[in-house]
């Protein structure tokens, strides 16, 4: 995607969302992600994805993409791109997600607000409460704590 004044703020809010199943599908191991992506067993790895999103996300809301990509050589710890489609109400985000040994990360590749603003901010805010409603619990807020 093209780097955009939004696009770190963006890719920070959905961090923050989708953080929870980074750490769930961070329980698989790589070899296991290595060996499905090597072999295109892309509906196995659906099935993950799905299973850990349920335990955060209403259905639906996540699933794994087109496919992925890995990084598996002699000298460095293994890592897994997983590419989303995240589709909280409004918004859709096609997005890949890093899963490393200690760290995860996202990147988001397409935006799109169905019912766009003409203000970036109200669709950042948008996002923010689009994947808020999604989760099956609500994260809790600063005052809550």
């Amino acid at each position: 995607m093209k780097i955009c004044p939004y696009s770190i703020e963006r890719e920070e809010i959905l961090a923050r969302a989708v953080g929870p199943l980074a750490a769930e599908l961070r329980l698989i191991d790589a070899a296991d992600f290595i060996s499905m992506l090597r072999f295109e067993h892309h509906g196995s790895i659906a099935d993950l994805v799905e299973s850990a999103a349920e335990l955060y996300f209403h259905p639906g809301t996540i699933r794994f993409g087109a496919g992925g990509d890995y990084s598996l050589d002699w000298d460095s710890m293994p890592s897994v791109t997983l590419d989303l489609e995240i589709m909280p109400r409004g918004v859709t985000v096609y997005a890949r997600l890093m899963l490393g040994r200690d760290k995860a990360a996202i990147s988001i590749d397409y935006i799109n607000f169905q019912n766009a603003s003409s203000d970036p901010d109200a669709n950042t805010a948008f996002l923010a409460s689009s994947l808020g409603d999604a989760r099956l619990m609500p994260t809790r807020t600063a005052s809550a704590l």
